[in-house]
């Protein structure tokens, strides 16, 4: 008896566990559910590319050098490090 008992006792606190468990990521998917807050100042990737050649324009500089440059120019537009 005293074994059934204890059996029964430790189904219920993992049903409960398990419960509360799936609240806890029931509600998490809720907050972070939906569109994330945009980065100020952040440009999407065609306004950075038009904003970074309008700097490089005119530059004196080996084609690999200025596409290099480009990209860490753009990656730093989009990241709305202006």
């Amino acid at each position: 008896m005293k074994l059934a008992s204890v059996i029964a006792m430790s189904g219920l606190m993992a049903l409960a566990t398990a419960g509360a468990a799936e609240a806890q990521e029931k509600t998490f998917g809720r907050i972070v559910q939906g569109q994330p807050a945009p980065l100020q100042n952040a440009m999407t990737q065609s306004q950075a590319r038009r904003a970074c050649s309008m700097e490089m324009r005119g530059a004196r500089e080996s084609k690999s050098s200025i596409n290099q440059k480009m990209k860490i120019c753009m990656d730093h537009k989009m990241q709305g490090n202006n």
